[in-house]
Formats: structure tokens, C-alpha cells, sequence
């Protein structure tokens, strides 16, 4: 038989072919030959023949075949033999194949072998390939070998725990009382495998956390030494003595410190200690320093060390690797509401690191600036924001507009201030302004009555000069609608009157409706704006006419049905014109909060909120045919709001004429009226089958209801349901989601809807995050007002992030009891 090649040869091959086929016909050549060697069962070659199949395993190609070679490799006595069967053991086998099991055997053999090598070699295996079957046969014979004297072997034999601790928790037990001796030992390597085998054992189980927080006093001591000791060749990176112990041992303090008074103020002393011994001129002391803070922030530690440690996160700020400020900015976002008034003392760098040129920066400090914002600082956050907005990123003006209409909703000082500000953003912003965010722009101008003149004049001054940017052109068309008579009055208290002709203001509207750059919407709002001016004009109206009557042969439809229907107004129904276009009520506070709150929720809740001036039956068409209407009509159920509580009588007289001219509107409903504010709300009822319902009155049969929803991969949603006092008809649902398991669940987001006989209102969640380990909650409140006493349903969907990946759940919850709408 012919001498094999070596693997350099293999590689030197493979390396020189110039193509993809050559590099095939290559391994496959190589392959042959391997395969005829194990046929040949000659076990000369065997070893180097299995390398070059692990190779071009590595490579890519199947090399499913040589897995039973590397049984007999591991069942052969010479170590270098083992160490070839071992490793391509680790690289072809895994649990989800059967042939896995038949290497039980020889690990629990080597286990035991007298040579500490091979020891190592089936410990590195075992902890890579092991399944539950494997693990329960194995556990015994590794937690022996975590008892032996070997540091060597101990500090393996504690991570393959570890590893069979991942894969089969039940197996925790039989390692606890071996690991608490281990913090005893002087080895760095058997010390450092041992907070990582206690920190997986904490964080799986409830019980072994608390019997491990007797354990911090010895963690506090181990942490001195390392802080204390002197020059160490051994351990020392940098001037800092082991830092990956550090490390490990800060991060396993943090979860016995988290929700625990005494084991936190035990840690106190020795955590400011090591923030300020830290040497900070290099890599491995930003390191430690950074576990120091997530663990002082994460304990119940003192005001004095949570302020210190937010002062070490404003030094990273500063620091010139784009790295370590993402890192800080990152973890202040994650702190900001622990201790608000220490992070606004490092506001100033927060604001600079708006104009770094890395993008992931930029975005970071944009979230933490829009979180820093209050009553206070207001007036200079919104100028720096707004600068931001002028010269950020398209992929961030969306956002930022979003959040500067919430921060301004929610602290402005004054109704005047607000609207300057709100144009502002419209001007900079351009079209990159959400749709929901026009419609609540509306809304705040309809309801400050007593800045409508200066409003309207300066809007139409903006829209004069630039019409390429649909929201501003839409809210401004809107607004000369709607007060059409103030812009041309020439009054203006708050500021400088615009004097201005019937004729200027149809020039600026016929602009929009002609420009190449207008969208169809904002043609749209132009017609009806037209059509309302049309009654508080009293000169142009037949200029007004003639622009309408232009558009009865639109090939856009939308835009020609209007022209069409105003056109009869005109024509046939004089009589009534100003009646329909008299001023659009206020709209409903609640509902434009509402919006603004799920800008971003998904389209199973979307609802479209067009405030524009049209006639009462173009309303009436809007309610009933929005998109997302449409949407969760295929699933039964309507959006919140959407579905009129009672109906209202038949309109009588010109009303009926009126509806004889739309033709297909026969009826129009009133809304319910607005519900009242209630507690936080919870909802998540019967998800994945968890209907169980837990009578928990306290006061009558109208007391509380409480109902477990959802419980999931950690995720549990608690309903608790009752009765408004207020309204018989309206049922509170309180939702409560918490997490039990180890991990953040991110972007969480919790949505509702209901049958067409209800009506529903969403109010905003008290947050998005769920921290791990029960530690917080986002609460949220829905109210379900029932007019026709029917059992109550809704339709859910909860999603959120975890690990990377998003999960996403839908389900019907029906179990309410019947005291609820009875």
C-alpha cells in the first residue's frame, strides 16, 4: 500500500488550486483515498488519514464517514492516537446523533486513566458533546475528579460541570457542596472555573442563589487580595493582577448583591476600593471598571457609590476610543433612571457626542439626551436636538421627531414656545415626519384657540417659501382651512400681522395642488382645504369653485371623488355648504396620546387618525374604511376607538339629502364617549392556554379579578380585571409582565383588540424592557367598555427581543367572569 500524504501536502494542494472545481476535485480525490484506507482497515496511516478529514471538514465538505474511526482512534492506547480521536470526536459528533453515545464508554475509562493528559483530553470532549444521557452516566465520575488534588484536572472537571450544569440543570445539586470548598483554593486557573461554575449555578436556580450568598464574604476577600497583592509575572496583563478574575468575581457579586440588603453592603467597601485603585490608562482597567459599574448599579448599593459609579461612565465619555464612549453611553441609558440628577451632570458631553462621526455613537446619545430632557433643561435640549435633527442622518429623523413631539407635549413651558418649536422640527425635518405625528401637530394647534391667528399666519409664510416638505405643507393646509378668516384678518397679537389677500392664499394652495414635488395627500388636504375656504371667503369663492370643478377628471381617484362630491355641494345643495364646513370640533385628547404613545406598535393595532377638514360623510367613510379596519376585520376584530358605542337617530330633513348624495352611507354613528383615566393596565388572557382564573375579591362581587395569561420561556402576564366606578359599562384590565428568566427581554411590546361591539382603549406601557430574575415589571392599562353586556374577548399579540432574536406570540383570551358585564 502506498504511503498517504501528509496533511501539509494536503494543504499546500488545496491552497494552490485556482478554482472552486479544482479545489473540489481535489477533496474529492482525497476523500476516495481516505475512505479506501479505512476499508483496508490498516491502522498505520489511520491517525494522519482522520487530520486531513478533519481538515476538510473544516473546509466545509461531509465527512460524516470517518466518525466511527474516531471510536477506535479514542479506544486506542497511544496518546497520540487519543488526542486525533478526541478532537475529531468534539468536530463530527454531536447529541443529535445516536453514535455519540457508543464513546460513553471510553470517556468514563479515560476518566479514570492514570495519565492526567488523557484525563484532559476526555474532560474537553466530554463538556463539548455531552447530551442529558451522556451527562446523568458521567456526572459521578466528574464530580470526583472537581475533589482531586490535580489543579491541573480540577480546573477542567469544574468547567465540563459546567457545561453538564447548561445541559441539565437537575444535575446542579450534586455539585454544590464540592464548589463552595473551591473558593478555598490559591490557584488562579481552579478559582476562576469556580466563580464561573457559581454563577451558572445562581442564575438557574432561585435556591441555589440564596445558598451561595453566604459565600460573598469570601468573594469580598478574594477580590481584596487581587487589588492588594503585589507584582505578579504570573497574573499580572498590564499592571492590573488577573483581571479576567476580577471580572468574573465582580459579575458573580452582582447577582448575589441584586435585591439583598446584607449581602450589598457587604460588597460596598470593597467595590469603591477597587474603583478607585483601578489603573485606567488601559484596556483591562475600562474592563474591570465597567463591571464595577453594572454591579454598584445592579446592588442596592449606597447614593454615594451609585454616583461614582455614573462619574466613571461620564470619564469614558471622554475617552478617545469609539469603543469605550459607545460603551458608556450604552450603560448610562441602561442607568438613567436609577440616578437621574448624576447622570445630567455629565448632560454637556452627552449633547457633544451628538456630532461624533461614528453613527452607533450618535444614536446612543440621541436616546440618552431625549431621556435626560425635563422641565428644567427643556428650552436647551430642544436647541441642541433640533440642530441634531438638522444635520443627522435620514435613518434618524423619524425617530427624532417622534420623541421631540413627546418631550414638548409632555414639558413645554408654554402653548407658544410649543408651537414654535413643533414648526421648527416640521421645517428641518422635511418629509421624514411620520404620518401619526401630523395628525397630533393638528390636534395641538385646534386646541390652543388663542395662538390660532399667529399659528396660521406663520404657517402660511413657511409653506410660501418651500412646498416640497408633505407634513408641513399637510398641517399648514389644514390650518388655512380650518381658519382661513384669521389669515386673511391681518390681526395677530403675537407677532408682526401678515397682511394677506383671498387671492395670495388660492395662489400658495393652487401651488401645491400643481407641484410636481406635492404628494397625493397633500393634494388632497389641498381640495378640502379649498372647500372649507370656500365658506369663509367671501370674495374668491368662485375662483375657489373653478379650482374644484378642475378636478372632477382626476385619474387619481381619491382626488376626483372630492372634486365631484363638493362640486354637488355647490351645484345642489347651496343651502347646506355652511353647515358642513363649519370649524372641525376639537378632537379627543386621549386619542392623539394614544397614537403618539404606539407610534411604532405594528399594524395589527394600527389605526389611522386623519384629522382633515371634510364633510361629515367623507368622516363617516374614514372611520369605516381605514387600512388597518381592513386588517383586523380578517381577524374579526377592530381596532380601539374605531367602533361606535350607540348608534345615533336617522338624520331628518337636508341631513337625508345629503346622504342621498353620497349614496352609500346610510347611517351615521356617534362615538362613545372618552373613558376615564384608570390605574395601570394589565392584559394577556388565555395566550397559550392559561385560562385559570383566580377570584381574588376583596370588596363585593365587583372586586379584582386576577388571571395568569401567559407564562412562557420566563415571560408571564398576570391580568387583573374589574369593574370602573364610574361606568358600569367600562371594565379595567390592569397587565403586569414580568420575567423569570436569566436574560433581558428587549422592544417588548403587548397589543390588544376587540369584536365589533366593543370598544377599547390602550394606554401607554410603563416601559419596554423586562429585566431579568422578576426584577421590575411593565405594567399597562386597557379599558373595555361593554354597552351591550356580552362576554368579553379580546385578541393579543405579545412580542419581544431575547438573545438576538425575536419571539412573537397571538392568542384569544376569553375567561373573564361573567360578574364583569353583568
Amino acid at each position: 500500500m502506498t504511503t498517504p500524504k501528509r496533511l501539509r501536502d494536503l494543504i499546500r494542494e488545496i491552497r494552490s488550486a485556482r478554482t472552486a472545481a479544482d479545489e473540489r476535485a481535489v477533496v474529492q480525490k482525497e476523500c476516495a483515498a481516505i475512505r479506501d484506507s479505512f476499508r483496508d482497515q490498516d491502522n498505520t496511516y489511520k491517525c494522519r488519514n482522520l487530520a486531513k478529514l478533519l481538515y476538510i471538514h473544516m473546509l466545509g465538505y461531509p465527512a460524516h464517514f470517518g466518525q466511527l474511526e474516531c471510536l477506535k482512534l479514542v479506544a486506542s492506547s497511544k496518546f497520540t492516537d487519543k488526542r486525533i480521536g478526541y478532537l475529531g470526536a468534539m468536530l463530527l459528533l454531536d447529541e443529535r446523533q445516536d453514535v455519540h453515545l457508543l464513546v460513553t464508554n471510553s470517556l468514563k475509562n479515560d476518566l479514570n486513566h492514570q495519565t492526567q493528559y488523557i484525563q484532559s483530553l476526555a474532560l474537553c470532549t466530554l463538556g463539548t458533546i455531552c447530551s442529558v444521557e451522556m451527562s446523568r452516566d458521567l456526572a459521578g465520575e466528574i464530580e470526583k475528579m472537581i475533589k482531586s488534588s490535580n489543579a491541573y484536572i480540577k480546573k477542567k472537571a469544574i468547567l465540563c460541570a459546567f457545561c453538564i450544569i447548561r445541559k441539565v440543570p437537575d444535575l446542579m445539586e450534586m455539585f454544590i457542596p464540592a464548589t463552595r470548598s473551591l473558593l478555598n483554593e490559591k490557584n488562579h486557573g481552579v478559582l476562576l472555573t469556580a466563580v464561573c461554575l457559581i454563577t451558572e449555578m445562581c442564575e438557574k436556580s432561585p435556591d441555589t442563589l440564596h445558598h451561595f450568598r453566604k459565600v460573598v464574604p469570601m468573594l469580598v476577600r478574594i477580590l481584596r487580595n487581587l487589588i492588594m497583592a503585589g507584582y505578579s509575572p504570573e497574573h499580572d496583563v498590564f499592571g492590573v493582577s488577573n483581571p479576567f478574575l476580577q471580572v468574573k468575581i465582580l459579575r458573580l457579586l452582582r447577582i448575589l448583591g441584586k435585591n439583598d440588603t446584607d449581602a450589598s453592603e457587604t460588597m460596598n467597601d470593597i467595590l469603591a476600593q477597587v474603583a478607585t485603585n483601578t489603573d485606567t490608562s488601559k484596556n483591562v482597567g475600562h474592563a474591570i471598571l465597567y463591571e464595577i459599574v453594572l454591579t454598584i448599579m445592579g446592588i442596592k448599593s449606597e447614593a454615594g457609590l451609585r454616583v461614582l459609579a455614573v462619574n466613571i461612565l461620564g470619564r469614558f465619555l471622554l475617552n478617545n476610543d469609539k469603543n469605550i464612549r459607545y460603551v458608556a453611553l450604552n450603560t448610562l441609558l441602561r442607568v438613567v433612571q436609577a440616578d437621574y440628577n448624576a447622570v445630567q451632570r455629565h448632560r454637556t458631553t452627552i449633547i457633544d457626542c451628538l456630532k461624533d462621526a461614528d453613527i452607533s455613537i450618535r444614536r446612543r446619545a440621541m436616546e440618552l439626551s431625549f431621556a435626560l430632557v425635563n422641565a428644567g433643561n427643556i428650552r436647551g435640549m430642544m436647541k441642541e436636538l433640533l440642530d441634531f435633527l438638522e444635520n443627522c442622518d435620514p435613518e434618524f429623523k423619524a425617530d427624532t421627531c417622534s420623541k421631540i413631539v413627546q418631550s414638548t407635549e409632555k414639558y413645554s413651558p408654554n402653548k407658544r414656545w410649543h408651537i414654535d418649536t413643533v414648526m421648527k422640527m416640521l421645517r428641518v425635518a422635511g418629509s421624514y415626519v411620520r404620518d401619526d405625528i401630523v395628525s397630533i401637530l393638528i390636534q395641538l394647534i385646534a386646541e390652543t384657540s388663542e395662538l390660532h391667528n399667529y399659528t396660521v399666519q406663520q404657517l402660511f409664510l413657511l409653506i410660501k417659501d418651500d412646498i416640497t416638505q408633505p407634513p408641513l405643507v399637510q398641517v399648514a393646509l389644514w390650518c388655512i382651512g380650518e381658519y382661513g378668516e384669521k389669515l386673511i384678518s391681518g390681526v395677530c397679537e403675537e407677532d408682526e400681522p401678515v397682511q394677506v389677500s383671498e387671492d395670495e392664499v388660492i395662489d400658495v394652495i393652487e401651488k401645491v395642488l400643481t407641484h410636481n414635488y406635492s404628494t397625493e395627500v397633500s393634494r388632497e388636504y389641498a381640495l378640502t382645504s379649498l372647500m372649507k375656504l370656500s365658506s369663509r371667503f367671501r370674495i374668491a369663492v368662485g375662483r375657489v369653485k373653478a379650482v374644484i370643478d378642475a378636478y372632477g377628471g382626476s385619474t387619481h381617484v381619491e382626488l376626483q371623488q372630492r372634486s365631484v362630491e363638493y362640486s354637488n355641494i355647490f351645484s345642489r345643495y347651496e343651502n347646506l355648504r355652511s353647515a358642513l364646513l363649519e370649524p372641525m370640533p376639537l378632537i379627543e385628547g386621549s386619542r392623539s396620546k394614544n397614537v403618539l404613545a404606539n407610534s411604532e406598535s405594528s399594524d395589527l393595532l394600527n389605526e389611522e387618525n386623519i384629522p382633515n377638514g371634510e364633510d361629515t360623510a367623507e368622516k363617516a367613510k374614514n372611520i369605516n374604511n381605514t387600512e388597518s379596519q381592513n386588517i383586523l376585520d380578517l381577524l374579526d376584530v377592530v381596532p380601539p376607538s374605531v367602533t361606535p358605542a350607540n348608534p345615533a337617530p336617522p338624520p331628518a330633513g337636508g341631513a337625508n339629502d345629503l346622504l342621498d348624495l353620497l349614496g352609500d352611507v346610510s347611517n351615521i354613528s356617534n362615538p362613545a364617549p372618552p373613558l376615564k383615566a384608570a390605574p395601570a393596565p394589565n392584559l394577556l388572557d388565555d395566550l397559550m392556554g392559561g385560562d385559570t382564573v383566580h377570584n381574588n375579591q376583596m370588596n363585593g362581587n365587583d372586586g379584582p379579578y386576577k388571571l395568569t395569561a401567559f407564562e412562557k420561556n420566563g415571560l408571564k402576564v398576570e391580568l387583573t380585571c374589574e369593574r370602573d366606578n364610574g361606568q358600569p359599562n367600562v371594565t379595567v384590565i390592569n397587565v403586569n409582565s414580568t420575567n423569570s428568566s436569566a436574560t433581558t427581554m428587549s422592544e417588548y411590546v403587548f397589543q390588544a383588540a376587540v369584536p365589533k361591539s366593543f370598544q377599547l382603549q390602550l394606554q401607554s406601557p410603563s416601559g419596554s424592557t423586562l429585566p431579568p430574575m422578576n426584577d421590575g415589571a411593565v405594567t399597562q392599562v386597557i379599558k373595555v367598555n361593554n354597552p351591550q353586556k356580552q362576554a368579553i374577548r379580546l385578541r393579543i399579540k405579545v412580542s419581544y427581543k431575547q438573545n438576538g432574536n425575536t419571539v412573537t406570540d397571538i392568542g384569544e383570551v376569553s375567561s373573564f367572569p361573567s360578574t364583569l358585564w353583568q
